[in-house]
């Protein structure tokens, strides 16, 4: 396996690592981006996507910065595509925002899913050959070794692997969702569950994707032609959908000293709206991934050292994990925490600070994508 700077066969979690990767990015297959991007050459080949989902899902490099950097390299009509791509992850991150049931549906069925495999045999066995690579199917049992190996894949073969999961093999696709959760390095509450339900046809809803082996034989260079795919297959349906509820204001940070509560949902603390107070004492919440895997873990661990170590230079006081009565008496300020883990782990009586790009961009989250498509050049101008 030769080695390239680009291929994800390690994450190292640091912000210096996602800038390097950035600068490589662009300096590499960014300029072929919007033409190889749906190609996936395996894992031992520089991927056609920049990569850098493991940095921008923590925020140790942020969309925005991201952004400028592509648009300084290629020009607002060369970056177009990539750009727009950026925004897919900004518009999931709003969209469950406005939508949290989505989520707290995802972790109920993916519970009622794991009581079926107790009382379901032949689910059980077709749910054990899956995550275990043993199901026959060219090109899925690869991404399945893929995944548990390196904790990333290709997008283009996320969206294969979700649908035959889906439509071929029959199973739920929360538990789908769930393995990818607990594997991905580059995992996210909010991308995660809206792109299972998107591929399932629940997120547009009877508008699904389908799998087809001709389509995996194109953009895998011929590596993969798979038989027996279920190619015309119905949606998948639910009774109600999640409900859009209205985006909660954010609070400002207050004056004069305060305590900083970091969260890996935003590990770039350096950025943050906080003009006018002054940080005086710094801590870590580290809230995983429901049953993460160790190298996901590691990963959020490294993640927030890295962030920790930074912001204490950066603020000049005491950076460290949270621990009992760390903040004293002084106001606690976290950066926004979108639907998931951190949310859910944050203590209560927090203030919670959000960026200007959600800000921006999140209101316009609440139906599809098009919206904020439309929106872009506005959204970067403002």
């Amino acid at each position: 396996m030769t080695s390239h700077p680009l291929v994800p066969r390690s994450f190292p979690m640091t912000r210096s690592a996602g800038l390097e990767r950035l600068s490589e990015f662009l300096a590499s297959a960014g300029g072929a981006y919007a033409e190889a991007r749906n190609t996936d050459r395996g894992p031992d080949r520089p991927p056609t996507s920049s990569a850098l989902s493991p940095y921008l899902r923590r925020r140790l490099v942020t969309e925005a910065e991201v952004v400028e950097a592509a648009r300084t390299a290629y020009g607002d009509e060369g970056s177009d595509k990539f750009v727009s791509e950026v925004f897919w992850r900004t518009y999931f991150k709003g969209h469950l925002e406005t939508h949290p049931e989505a989520w707290t549906a995802y972790l109920a069925g993916a519970e009622a899913a794991r009581e079926r495999l107790e009382a379901e045999p032949g689910l059980r066995r077709t749910y054990e050959a899956a995550i275990e690579g043993r199901t026959g199917i060219d090109g899925f049992d690869d991404w399945v070794r893929e995944l548990v190996e390196t904790g990333w894949l290709h997008n283009h073969a996320r969206m294969w692997f979700a649908s035959i999961w889906i439509f071929t093999l029959r199973l739920p696709w929360e538990l789908g969702a769930a393995f990818f959760l607990r594997h991905l390095v580059d995992g996210d509450p909010a991308s995660n569950t809206l792109s299972w339900r998107w591929v399932a046809g629940l997120h547009t809803r009877g508008k699904h994707y389908v799998a087809r082996a001709q389509n995996i034989a194109r953009y895998t260079e011929g590596r993969f032609l798979p038989e027996g795919l279920d190619e015309y297959p119905d949606s998948l349906d639910e009774s109600m959908p999640p409900r859009e509820t209205a985006l909660a204001p954010a609070d400002a940070a207050p004056a004069g000293d305060h305590a900083l509560l970091l969260h890996l949902d935003d590990l770039h603390p350096e950025s943050l709206p906080l003009s006018g107070s002054r940080v005086v004492r710094i801590a870590g919440l580290l809230a995983h991934a429901p049953d993460a895997s160790d190298r996901v873990r590691a990963a959020d661990r490294d993640a927030m050292e890295d962030a920790l170590a930074r912001a204490g230079a950066h603020f000049g006081c005491d950076a460290s994990p949270v621990g009992s009565g760390w903040s004293g008496e002084l106001p606690v300020v976290t950066a926004w925490a979108p639907v998931g883990p951190s949310a859910a782990a944050l203590p209560d009586g927090c203030l919670w600070v959000r960026r200007a790009w959600d800000e921006a961009a999140w209101p316009l989250s609440t139906r599809g994508f098009t919206k904020v498509r439309k929106a872009i050049p506005q959204l970067l101008r403002s």
